[in-house]
Formats: structure tokens, C-alpha cells, sequence
């Protein structure tokens, strides 16, 4: 296999190479391809081998698509829906080689199929995936699209009919992964924690946390004249404070410049001068990634593409149908996401890593779950000590969510507490609507289980390292130096990242 001789090789260089820098990059290189050497024998020890190919398509179309993308790079986006329909030389449809895969692979009754309600919910989404593409080509004027993307239609729609006898049959209705898989998802994501000691910090987090939320909840209340006392209640009420359509993105432009002059007057990281940029997502985007989310430049070969926030408003349910949720558009939820999202989190992070250069190994194979998110959480908690009372209180609900992951996530594949279960803790004790709490479950269960523990992980990893480093320079201790050294290292795991501090 290509990944284990690479590996091979790599470890040959680690014996000569004296640089440390080029040292902790060969270390990234060797963990990135035995963890994929891992992967793949585990993998196909357990699982058949199926994908959501209408969002596959749609995805790989839309990287391309976009107004950050130069027009000759555009252009080549029909060019690679021909080859996805097998138009073009030498290639084959898509769906002719993910249902030949899938075929070859059913007879052997020992491999899980995937999990039932995702591939209820992949064929629903599958209409907003097919239906998103045209308008994409359409926007950027290329035209020749026209009989490609009737040829994916149709083979889509074949590949759907499939799916629905073939697959569904032999799908299972226990999310539940094996033990081995559950462990190796972990570590995909940068969580190197058994899935019980985990589950434990997180559920001490949490009561942690309620204890200060239930604390500031009063204040939030008595400033706006309630008479509430609950952290539930008020925040609560704090959502029905909704922004609408075309105040959405003003508001989100407005609370960023409040953010980033917080970050200059307390002189917490270095900021760039230029703006950030921010979007409303399409229907198809907010159905492939149902949740706020930072879209990461080109992090190789980049000419000048920035990260951006993207905010989607509506999910589908498995029918199809938008269900809207209120957790993310009312204004006291504004701090926290932009400080997360865009600065000083993660569109900031991006930003350090394309202009202030890093090695590929760094950007790239240094990328996971843990790496990312945990920065984002921790910016959270950066800005949490200077942001107005209402906005903490929804700082600790995010932080809440958080180590509600960190627990749930394991405990659901541990079999220690069951969806209904999850979905009350979700939906009353982090006060989430019932869209978010849903799709927050499905996350856990059978989008992608684990991941979500990597923001709670990753966030204690860097309190741990600030406070050892705080503990030893004193008064000495500059969080802007601090926090500029850690973005300048790119995407390194949390081991070597220490390790990067100490020697500075």
C-alpha cells in the first residue's frame, strides 16, 4: 500500500534529519499515513463501502464554483461534472463505480451496511443536491452544462433506485459502531482519549458549567427587567430576539467590528487589516453541513481565496421539509459565534496559515477536528471575560453544548444513554431547538460520530498549555505573543504543539 511504504520512507529521513522544524513535520507525515494505513484495514474489516455520491458531486463542483476562484479555475468545473458522467476520455460514471464497489462487496454478510436514517436522510437531500448545480453554473456564466448535468440527473436518480433496493436491505437500525471503528474515529478527529475518561471530564465540565450559568442568569434578567431567575428561561426568552433576512448580515459585520476592537484594546492576538468575509448559505450547503460553519481557503496553491463564515438558517428533516431553528440568529448568540467562527477563531487561524505561510504538512495533513475546533472553542473563551453580560450567558450555553458532545457522543456508542435521552439533555439543559438538538443527535449517531467530541478536547488541551505557560513566565506572560506563536505554528496536534512552546 502506497501510504505504508510512504510511511517507511518517511521514518528513513526522521534518522538523518537534524532540523527541528522539518523533524516535527516528518512526525506529522508518518502519523497522517499510518493513521491511513489504520483506516483502511479497519475500514474494510467492517464496513461496506458506500457514500453519498449526489453531495460527493455537488461538493466538488461547488469548490470550484465560487467567487473567490479565478474564472479560467472555474471553468473547470465542467470539465469535472463531464468526467463524474463519464462524457469525458477514459472515464467512467461515478455511480457506475460506487454501485460497482458497493456490489462487489455485499455478498460478504460480516460487513456492516450503514446506518438506516442516513441513508433516509442522504436520499432526501439528494433533490437540493441535484437542484443546486444549475444555478451554480448558470451564476458564473459557463455555459455547455446543460446536457452533463441532465446526464447526472438521470444517472443520480438510477443510482438512488439502487440504493433503495440494494443497500437499504442490508442498512442497520443500531447506530452503534464497533468498539475498534468508534476508538479509530477518535483519533481521526485528534482525540487520543479512551471514549470513557473522556465522557467523565466532559460530564464534570458540564455541571461545571450550569453552576456558572445559573449564576449569571439573574444579571442577564434584572438588565433587561425580567423576572426571571433560570438559566433556561432566560435564555429563552434571549431567542426571541431573532434577526431576519437582511438583517442578518449587517448585524453579523457590526458584532465582528465590536469584537475586533475588544481584541486591540486588550491586546489579545494580532489581527489583520482587511475584512472578514460572511455569507448566508444556500439550501443545499445548509444540507450538507446543517450548522455555522467556517469555510477554509485553499490551503495549497492558494492565490489570494479567504475563509468564510457561513450561516445556514434552515436544515431538512428526512422528508425533505426546511425546518427552521432559532439557536443561531438571535442577537446575544452573535458574540460567541463570531469570535468562534471569524476572529480570533478559526477564520483568523486560516488567515495565519495562508499568509504568514506554513509547510504543507502543517496545513494539510496536521488538519483535523482537535486542531481546529479546539482553537475556535478557546477564543470563545478568550473574549468570554469582555463581552456584555448576555453575551457570556450564551458563551456558557455554547461551552455547555460543548461538554454535552464530549459525553453524549461516547455514551451514545458506549450504549450508556439512548437518543430520546440525549436529544432531552440537548433540548433542556443546553435549551437547543428541537432542529438543533435533532441534528446534533444525528451528528453523534451517524453523521460523523466522534467528531464532535474534538472542540471540548481540543479547548481543554490549550487551557492546559497556557496555563503551564502562564504558570511559568508570570508577569512576564503576553497573550498576544502567546496567542500570535500558536497560530504561526499552523495545525499541529496537541503533543507537538506543546512541545513547540517549550522550546520557545
Amino acid at each position: 500500500m502506497a501510504y505504508r511504504e510512504a510511511a517507511q520512507t518517511l521514518r528513513g529521513r526522521m534518522k538523518t534529519e537534524t532540523d527541528p522544524l522539518v523533524r516535527q513535520d516528518l512526525e506529522i507525515l508518518i502519523q497522517a499515513a499510518e493513521l491511513r494505513v489504520r483506516q483502511s484495514e479497519v475500514f474494510e474489516k467492517h464496513l461496506l463501502p458506500y457514500r453519498n455520491v449526489t453531495e460527493l458531486v455537488f461538493q466538488g463542483l461547488r469548490a470550484l464554483l465560487d467567487d473567490q476562484v479565478p474564472e479560467a479555475r472555474r471553468r473547470a468545473a465542467l470539465v469535472r461534472l463531464r468526467r463524474y458522467v463519464g462524457m469525458e476520455e477514459g472515464y467512467r460514471p461515478i455511480t457506475q463505480l460506487a454501485a460497482e464497489r458497493l456490489r462487489e462487496k455485499l455478498p460478504q454478510q460480516h460487513l456492516l451496511g450503514p446506518f438506516r436514517s442516513k441513508v433516509e436522510q442522504d436520499l432526501a437531500n439528494s433533490k437540493l443536491f441535484l437542484e443546486g448545480i444549475g444555478p451554480l453554473f448558470q451564476k458564473y456564466q459557463i455555459d455547455g452544462y446543460q446536457d452533463a448535468l441532465a446526464r447526472w440527473k438521470d444517472q443520480a436518480v438510477n443510482y438512488q433506485q439502487f440504493i433503495r433496493q440494494e443497500l437499504l436491505p442490508r442498512s442497520r437500525t443500531d447506530f452503534r459502531l464497533p468498539p475498534e471503528l468508534y476508538k479509530l474515529n477518535l483519533e481521526n478527529f485528534g482525540v487520543d482519549l479512551p471514549p470513557e475518561e473522556l465522557a467523565k471530564k466532559a460530564r464534570a465540565a458540564f455541571t461545571e458549567i450550569q453552576r456558572e450559568m445559573q449564576e449569571l442568569a439573574p444579571r442577564v434578567a434584572q438588565e433587561r427587567g425580567w423576572t426571571l431567575t433560570g438559566y433556561r428561561e432566560v435564555i429563552r426568552e434571549l431567542k426571541k430576539q431573532q434577526l431576519v433576512g437582511d438583517a442578518i448580515l449587517p448585524h453579523y459585520q457590526k458584532r465582528l467590528a465590536q469584537i475586533e476592537e475588544i481584541v486591540r484594546q486588550r491586546n489579545l492576538v494580532t489581527l489583520p487589516q482587511r475584512a472578514a468575509r460572511i455569507r448566508l448559505a444556500t439550501p443545499a450547503e445548509s444540507a450538507a453541513s446543517p450548522a455555522p460553519n467556517m469555510r477554509p481557503p485553499r490551503l495549497v496553491g492558494n492565490t489570494g481565496e479567504m475563509g468564510e463564515f457561513v450561516l445556514p438558517l434552515n436544515i431538512p428533516d428526512a422528508a425533505g421539509k426546511m425546518q427552521g431553528y432559532d439557536d443561531f440568529t438571535f442577537e446575544a448568540a452573535s458574540w460567541t459565534l463570531a469570535a468562534h467562527e471569524l476572529r480570533p477563531g478559526h477564520e483568523l487561524q486560516f488567515a495565519s496559515i495562508v499568509e504568514k505561510g506554513v509547510s504543507t504538512a502543517r496545513a494539510v495533513y496536521a488538519f483535523n477536528s482537535t486542531n481546529v475546533e479546539g482553537w475556535g472553542l478557546y477564543s470563545e473563551w478568550v473574549m468570554q471575560p469582555f463581552l456584555p453580560v448576555e453575551g457570556r450567558l450564551v458563551g456558557l450555553q455554547h461551552r455547555l453544548m460543548r461538554a454535552a458532545r464530549a459525553h453524549l457522543d461516547p455514551e451514545l456508542q458506549l450504549g450508556k444513554v439512548t437518543p430520546a435521552e440525549a436529544t432531552r439533555v440537548l433540548s433542556d439543559d443546553v435549551v437547543l431547538s428541537p432542529a438543533m438538538a435533532r441534528q446534533e443527535v444525528e451528528r453523534y449517531t451517524f453523521r460523523m460520530p466522534g467528531q464532535a467530541t474534538s472542540y471540548f478536547y481540543g479547548y481543554l488541551r490549550l487551557l492546559e498549555l497556557r496555563a503551564e505557560v502562564d504558570r511559568r513566565l508570570g508577569a512576564r506572560f503576553d497573550p498576544r505573543k502567546f496567542h500570535d506563536f500558536l497560530l504561526a505554528q499552523g495545525l499541529l496536534p496537541p503533543a507537538l504543539l506543546r512541545r513547540a512552546v517549550e522550546q520557545e
